[in-house]
Formats: C-alpha cells, sequence, structure tokens
C-alpha cells in the first residue's frame, strides 16, 4: 500500500482545488447543474481515452443497475449536497468535514460488507484527524460561521461517500477501471441532469464565460474524468477504506492552492499538521499483520514416536 501514497496525494491534489471551483459556479448555476456539467465533461474524458487507448466498453457483460446504483450512491447524490453545503458553509470547512469520509467507509464495510479492521487503520485514523486539528487551527468561531444545514449535508455526503467505496470495490472484482469511471460518471451525468432541467434554471450564457470555462475544464476534466480513473485504481489496489484516506489530505492540498494562487502564508501548522496526516494515511495503508500458523503434527510412516515439535 505505500506505493499508493503517491497517487492519493496526485488525487488529492486535484480534488483539493475542487470544493473552491464549486464554490465559483456556485454563483452562476445551480448544485444539480454543477454535477451535471462537470459529470459530462468527464464522460467526454474517458470516452475519448478508452477509444484511443482501445479499452473495451463490454456493454453486454456491464451489470448496468448495480453501476447505477453505485454511481447514484458515490458520485450523484453527495456531489450534489457539496453543491448545496457550500451555499451554506466554507469550502475550507467543506473539506474538513468531508475527511470523516474513511470513518463511515470503514463502519459501512464492517456492518454491510463483512470488512474487518485493525488496529494500524485506526491509529492512521487518529493521527490524520490530528493533523487536520493543527493543520487548520479549529476553533468555535470557524464552527460559529457556517449554516446548521451545511454541516448536516457534508456530513451525509462523507457517508455517501464511505458506502459508494464499498460499493465501488465489488463492482471492480468483475469490471476494469475504466469500465466503472464510464459507468459512474455516465449515470452520475443522466440522473443529475434530469434534475437539472426539471428543478434549476441554466443561464446558458454564462456559460461561456471566461472564468466559467477554466473552472469547469479543472472540475470535470481533470476533478472528474482523470481523477476518477485515479480513484477506482486505488480502490482496486488497496481497498475501499485505504482509497478514502485520501481525503485527510485534500484541506492540506487546498491550503498549498491557496499559497499557490492566492499567496496566502503559509504557517508552521500547515507542515506539522500534514506530516501527521501523511503519517495516518502511511499506518492506516498498512495491511494486518497475518499470524503464522504452526503446521499441522504428522505421524512418522516408520510408525515410531509422533513428533511434538512443529517447524515454524
Amino acid at each position: 500500500m505505500p506505493r499508493a501514497i503517491w497517487p492519493m496525494m496526485l488525487l488529492s491534489m486535484i480534488w483539493g482545488g475542487s470544493y473552491y471551483f464549486i464554490k465559483v459556479l456556485l454563483g452562476d448555476f445551480g448544485p444539480w447543474t454543477i454535477v451535471f456539467l462537470r459529470c459530462a465533461l468527464g464522460v467526454a474524458v474517458i470516452t475519448a481515452y478508452m477509444v484511443a487507448t482501445r479499452k473495451p466498453f463490454r456493454f453486454k457483460a456491464m451489470p448496468w443497475g448495480a453501476v447505477a446504483v453505485m454511481a447514484l450512491v458515490n458520485t450523484c447524490i453527495p456531489w450534489a449536497i457539496i453543491g448545496f453545503s457550500e451555499t451554506r458553509i466554507a469550502s475550507g470547512m467543506a473539506s474538513v468535514l468531508n475527511a470523516t469520509t474513511p470513518f463511515w467507509s470503514i463502519l459501512t464495510g464492517m456492518a454491510f460488507f463483512g470488512a474487518v479492521s485493525h488496529r494500524f487503520q485506526w491509529i492512521g485514523m487518529g493521527s490524520a484527524l490530528a493533523g487536520l486539528v493543527v493543520l487548520l487551527g479549529l476553533d468555535s468561531s470557524a464552527l460559529a460561521s457556517g449554516d446548521a444545514w451545511g454541516y448536516v449535508g457534508m456530513i451525509a455526503a462523507s457517508y455517501f461517500y464511505g458506502l459508494g467505496s464499498q460499493l465501488s470495490n465489488r463492482l471492480l472484482r468483475t469490471l476494469s477501471t475504466y469500465q466503472v469511471t464510464f459507468g459512474t460518471l455516465f449515470f452520475s451525468m443522466i440522473g443529475s441532469g434530469v434534475m437539472a432541467f426539471s428543478f434549476e434554471k441554466i443561464p446558458y450564457s454564462r456559460l461561456i464565460e471566461p472564468t466559467n470555462l477554466s473552472v469547469l475544464a479543472g472540475l470535470g476534466i481533470l476533478g472528474s474524468g482523470v481523477a476518477y480513473l485515479l480513484f477506482y485504481w486505488i480502490v482496486s489496489k488497496g481497498g475501499p477504506a485505504r482509497a478514502t484516506m485520501v481525503t485527510y489530505l485534500l484541506p492540506a492540498f487546498s491550503l498549498v492552492w491557496g499559497f499557490a494562487l492566492l499567496e496566502e502564508a503559509i504557517r508552521w501548522s500547515m507542515a506539522a499538521g500534514l506530516a501527521l496526516i501523511l503519517a495516518g494515511v502511511f499506518l492506516a495503508g498498512r495491511k494486518k499483520p497475518e499470524r503464522s500458523r504452526p503446521k499441522p503434527l504428522s505421524l512418522p510412516k516408520d510408525g515410531g514416536s509422533a513428533s511434538m515439535e512443529a517447524t515454524p
């Protein structure tokens, strides 16, 4: 699993800017419209990639019902809830609350999917949570600045992410990363499109605004197409609970983007918090050590006395 830390960091860099992008787009578009637009761009990216590299779609073998459910749970619904929540709380606070996703993934896996957790996962989550507190210096004023429904929405979105990661892990046993990514974004585009065109007013003239075009490119091409390929690859290699640990890194990289684009100051707590988070991700990603089992005793063929020692 340590090898997957670098893809997780790359994914965190991409998704770390998503909360800012969503916040910008909410000035012109509704939550469902934003989900529809980013999914449509994501579908275009994964389709072009699969055609160019000749990856098989295998439509006839696709379990469409299961993929549709997973898409709604893991992408369409939580993305819309995040948009709703960011109309009520700051984008930075949204990324912090989203960091509860690994907790929900582990609990959901244990309750419904027969998953077994180990002490490294819990120690790692504790270290990562402590890193978040140090990183952001959360205080009562930060919590008081938001709306209660915004907090509830982000917790709900995090739960959907945790459940969706478990569902995607089951699908990845029979489908490729490319198939799952395509199916997820395709059904999310359909579901969000129905909601957007039914209940939201879409200002088409605002789509060609330079700022909106650049933000949509970052959110749709990188944050949906490329990012979901990375996410499902991590799920297939390290499991759903470990893949969701990427959410602990999102606030850290949100601050990195703030430093790079907005010239915000880097505090000492940023380095200390990031170190704790990385340590937590590493610990949670370690495999549970297997206990060596003694070999069964065997009787000698010559009928003599059996040896009472087992080879370790």
